[in-house]
């Protein structure tokens, strides 16, 4: 798992998307798209309200 909060992720994909540096093909692309991942799996997991699993009913 990747260690940027989701502060952090969010600021890395803006920055991609003012330098434009994500579109097209390359390792830029590449990179941008690992980073807009890992920046919806952060956000997800940041929403989940982690109450519901006690007792074990949570399905992660």
């Amino acid at each position: 798992m990747n260690d940027f909060t989701l502060d952090e992720l969010n600021v890395l994909v803006a920055v991609f998307e003012k330098a434009g540096a994500g579109e097209g093909e390359g390792l830029e692309a590449e990179l941008f798209g690992r980073i807009k991942a890992a920046q919806a799996e952060r956000a997800e997991l940041e929403s989940m309200d982690f109450d519901d699993c006690l007792g074990g009913a949570c399905k992660l």
